[in-house]
């Protein structure tokens, strides 16, 4: 039975039993338990799983050394959820430790399957948003990388930050300004619409834009902000018109 098939008192209860039994595996240097779990076809368990290596990384610091050990044993699994499941373990840890995380992400970045690497784009954005320096700094090396699909998911990666704090992302971003595949340029003009409808995001995306070079791409970009303001007007602070007024006021064409 799929995990959210499962009532809530259940559900609760298969919680605390994967947590115990993660700890347990951790405790005596096993990984049976800890691979079931990870392998577990329900996004959900796998979830639990991982969130669990992370509250058992804060929680008992004795065992920080055998979770990591484990996690670099399991992300050589020929199982991509295992691998997926690691990384978004790590992830955990990577909001506060990124140091201690980041041969994951650099070996996640590069895997063979898509999930492993969508795993990171996550990791990215949950911890960048708690521990952004380093999390950015990271980022920033792959940004001019050969491979167009490195590019794009850094910059897919860094999106969340930028919700709240675009000024963090906007120079990262403008590394990007003139890349040449449809692919990076389509996810960047994405992430531009993203950060820019929240308070106080449009003054600072507008200001960056208008030091960008690409005209061309800037306009797709203001387009989309203009689209998202609509989209998500629900959310947006300002309504579709004022952001319309604001871009035709303060970007300098």
């Amino acid at each position: 039975m799929a995990f959210y098939d499962l009532s809530k008192p259940e559900r609760d209860a298969l919680v605390a039993e994967i947590n115990q039994e993660i700890a347990q595996d951790l405790s005596q240097a096993e990984t049976e338990r800890i691979v079931r779990c990870f392998s577990n076809d329900d996004t959900y368990v796998r979830k639990t799983g991982y969130l669990a290596i992370g509250k058992i990384f804060y929680a008992q610091p004795q065992l920080q050394n055998t979770i990591f050990s484990v996690l670099k044993v399991l992300m050589t699994s020929e199982d991509e959820l295992i691998r997926q499941t690691v990384i978004n373990a790590a992830g955990e840890i990577g909001k506060f430790h990124f140091d201690k995380i980041q041969v994951f992400m650099d070996t996640g970045l590069f895997d063979k399957h898509h999930r492993v690497r969508n795993a990171v784009i996550g990791s990215i954005k949950k911890m960048g948003e708690k521990n952004p320096e380093p999390v950015l700094t990271w980022s920033k090396s792959y940004l001019e990388h050969p491979d167009k699909e490195i590019r794009r998911e850094i910059c897919h990666g860094i999106e969340l930050r930028g919700r709240t704090h675009p000024q963090d992302v906007l120079p990262l971003l403008k590394v990007l300004e003139f890349d040449e595949t449809r692919r990076v340029s389509e996810t960047l003009v994405h992430v531009l619409g993203q950060i820019a409808y929240k308070n106080g995001c449009l003054k600072t995306v507008v200001e960056h834009l208008n030091t960008w070079k690409n005209k061309e791409l800037v306009q797709h970009a203001l387009d989309e902000i203009v689209d998202v303001h609509n989209r998500y007007k629900k959310f947006a602070v300002l309504s579709q018109d004022e952001a319309i007024a604001y871009i035709d006021k303060h970007y300098k064409y």
